[in-house]
Parts: C-alpha cells; structure tokens; sequence
C-alpha cells in the first residue's frame, strides 16, 4: 500500500480516481445533446474498481479496488441510471472498520504476517457482470460471482451456480454462444501446479458440465476464446513464484514472473466434450483480452488479439491507481492463425499499428467470423506511458480500415460495447469533472454522438461491461 500523494501535477484522469465513488438511487438521467434513438431500450451495465482509498491509504494496484456497478436504463419513458457497490463480504467489513483489512492482487494484508493466512485475498467482485435471465453476476477471477438484482442492483450475495464446489473460482471473461446461449467459463485451482477448470453454463448461468487440466507451473490466464466448436486458451510466459506470498513477504502482482523462454502454450479444447484435442506452443506474447475467434472455410482457426511483446502492462496497470504513470505498454490488434488438431501456429500477423484494449465485436459474432471489431485506444500523438485509453474505434476487416471517436482532449471513453446498431460508453470529462453516456451510430464513429446524458457522479474508469437487451423497468 501507499500513501497518498496528494501532488496536482497530475494528468485529467487521475482525478476520477481520487475520491471514492459515490453511490446514486435510480435518478432519471438529464440530456447534454441529442435525442434517445427511437429503438435503443434496454439497460448497461459496467463494472469497475470504484473505491482504491480507505484510511489514508491506497491500493497497491488498480484491480484490487472495490467493484461498483453501473446501469443505465434505456425505457419508453427516457433514461435512467443507478450506481452501487457490490456489497461483498470483505467490502463489508473494510467499511465498517474503515480501514483495509485483506491482500489483494497488488497488496499484502495489513499488518502482521499471520494475517496473510487469518484474511485471504479480498474478492473485489469489479471486473466483468454477465446479465442473466434473472440475475446480475458481478465477476472477479479469484473467486465466485456475486449476485445481484437487476434492476436494483441489490447484492444477493456469492452464487456457486450449482457446480462452483471446493474453491473453484469463476473467471471475469465468459464467452456466450448467440445461437446455443451456452455459457463458457473457466477458474484456475492454485497448488504446485495450477489446474485449468473448465466449465458450461445453460443460458440461465448455472453450471452443467465441468472438466480440469493439469498446467505447468502457476501462469496468469485472464481469457480465453470462443471459435466455432473449439475453447482455445494461449498461456502467455507469465509465472506466479508463490514462496514470497505464502512468507507472506510479496503480493501476486510483484510475484509475477516474465518468463519468455517458456513461449506461449495453447490449449485447443472441444467446446461439446469439454476434452482436450491438442495442446501446442508458439512464441513469447502476453494478452489481457481476446477480441473473438472463428473458425475459417479450410477449418483453421483464427484469433484475434490485443496483443503485448512483454508483461510491463502490469506495472503501468499497478501505477494507475496512485494517479501517475510512467511505464509504456503497447498492444496491438493482431491475429493468430492456428491449427486445431495439431495445435500449431501457421502465422501470426498485425492487424492495426495502433494501440488496442478492450477489443469485442458485436454479440451475434462471438465464436463466429465478424467483419467488425471495436476497441479502446489513443489517438495519434499520445504518450501512452502518461495517459489513459482516450478514444474508441471500429476495425473494418473488409475494407482494412479503422474509424475513431475521439471524446476530446482530457475526455476518457470506457470500453465500447454493442447495442443494436449503437455503441455505448462512458466517458469521464475531466474539464467539467463529470461523468456522461454517449451514444453513437455504430456505422458513425467518427461522427458527433446521437446523445450524451449526465450521470449524477464521478464513475471512476471501469474494466467491462455489457448490454441486456429489451424493455427496462422504470
């Protein structure tokens, strides 16, 4: 942990991050510009570390704050929005001490060292939401999702779905099939060796089958991908060295490991069966995200992803939460050719040489080829060691061209993510100190927004989102 630093040379963004979210009730949302599009109804959801301060103190890393959910609701009878936080257990009780009381990612347990093992890493529950029929999951990988209320965002508590037994835990990137609505999902089991869990979900989230695979070592995966019939998981040359958090003398941030002369391991897995049908290895990369995958006419698949040569995104991802970076990360929107019953690599090519996080595409797509994908970027001319992701943008794999939505300078875009034929983000103004939704024609990007709508507070900059369609309560 670190003390604050208080110091105002500080870039835009960092001030949507120095005060602890503040909750809001349901509270219609008040127009900048533009007009509702008629057929835009439905509800957004966002998750994010919202909470990074507690007794003068800092997190020591930008995933160990706490996870607030946003929805904003789009009704016949206009927009309205709620923002609360998941009311997880550790939440809990570092609010009613108001002080931190567990590890985390970046952060070791305060206090002395048998508190490593009396407080267990804190499930900050502020990653992902994956919308079911009737629930809101909160998703964190290090543990199992929290339930929520739809509509009121209400914490029901921590939700096993029906198979999350014997610690197994419940990764952030789900991957949901747009014809079967089968869920996909994994967790990771720590021991001398990690073991990959495996797991599908019908459409209403609960668990239906399950398989596990041996890993070497303790490597970092965070998602994975969905391709016609096959799960593919690239197990980038990141190794977590546990010795120094069971001394209790290192948290998992600083104890993990860059390793490039283990190369990236594959494993290709059947989507129906749950086996494994080949494991393979190319060349050192590491990936947060996964933008999607498909399958090709000669049966190859193709993955595309933001791609980094190294792990120093973890550090800069480490120095967003005291406000001020300096370490350069870049990933750039690459694909992956793989065999799938060999596990070999037959290519690997950049798509875009541009920055690119967040990469999705639109949810009819996921598993499938898809002409377009969106991501989060800098525009041209940012130093991308100071700043945070300050635009979105739209790939054209057809016409190999990108199209961009820059918010303005010290404007700050959340990930896009996919409504019907519009893009939705959240964009923190650091010049008003305010927090909107901006609406924009999905086709349009770099056109003006269809609308932007006020939110009541500062959301600070969240992780992942996702749209549930249909018509919102009021």
């Amino acid at each position: 942990m670190q003390i604050i630093d208080k110091k105002s040379n500080k870039k835009a963004w960092a001030s949507a991050l120095t005060e602890p979210a503040k909750e809001f009730p349901l509270t219609p949302l008040s127009m900048i510009s533009g007009n509702i599009p008629e057929g835009l109804r439905g509800t957004l959801y966002r998750n994010g570390p919202a909470r990074l301060e507690r007794g003068g103190m800092l997190t020591g890393h930008w995933f160990d704050g706490d996870g607030a959910i946003l929805a904003v609701n789009f009704t016949d009878g206009g927009v309205n929005a709620t923002y609360r936080y998941v009311q997880t257990i550790g939440y809990q009780a570092e609010n009613t001490a108001d002080k931190f009381l567990y590890g985390n990612y970046g952060m070791t347990a305060p206090g002395p060292v048998w508190n490593q093992w009396r407080r267990p890493v804190k499930n900050a529950a502020n990653t992902s939401v994956l919308a079911l029929p009737d629930k809101l999951l909160a998703l964190w990988e290090g543990g199992k999702p929290y339930a929520l209320d739809l509509q009121t965002l209400e914490t029901w508590g921590e939700d096993n779905l029906g198979g999350l037994t014997n610690g197994l835990t419940y990764s952030a990137h789900y991957k949901q099939d747009p014809q079967t609505k089968e869920i996909f999902n994994f967790g990771i089991s720590l021991g001398l060796n990690a073991k990959l869990n495996v797991y599908k979900s019908d459409s209403t989230g609960q668990i239906i089958q399950k398989a596990a695979y041996p890993l070497d070592g303790l490597p970092l995966i965070h998602d994975f991908v969905l391709a016609g019939q096959y799960l593919i998981f690239f197990i980038s040359p990141v190794r977590l060295r546990m010795l120094p958090i069971l001394l209790g003398t290192s948290n998992y941030s600083d104890s993990m490991e860059w390793r490039p002369e283990l190369g990236t391991q594959i494993l290709v897995i059947d989507r129906d069966s749950l086996s494994l049908v080949s494991r393979g290895e190319a060349e050192p990369w590491y990936q947060w995200h996964f933008a999607n995958g498909y399958v090709d006419a000669s049966g190859a698949v193709i993955v595309d992803i933001a791609r980094y040569e190294d792990f120093q995104t973890n550090q800069y991802l480490k120095e967003v939460a005291t406000g001020k970076t300096h370490t350069p990360a870049q990933s750039t929107l690459s694909r992956v050719t793989l065999h799938p019953q060999s596990g070999k690599v037959a290519a690997i090519e950049q798509l875009l040489d541009k920055h690119c996080e967040f990469p999705n595409v639109p949810r009819q797509n996921v598993g499938q080829e898809s002409r377009y994908t969106y991501m989060s970027g800098f525009c041209q001319g940012t130093d991308i060691s100071q700043e945070l992701l300050n635009t979105i943008a739209c790939f054209d794999h057809k016409t190999q061209t990108l199209t961009e939505a820059y918010p303005g300078e010290n404007c700050y875009p959340s990930e896009p993510i996919l409504a019907e034929n519009w893009v939705l983000t959240v964009v923190y103004d650091g010049n008003s100190h305010s927090s909107q939704v901006w609406v924009y024609d999905s086709d349009r990007l770099n056109e003006e927004p269809i609308c932007k709508l006020k939110l009541p507070s500062i959301i600070p900059h969240s992780f992942h989102g996702t749209w549930k369609s249909g018509l919102s309560k009021e």
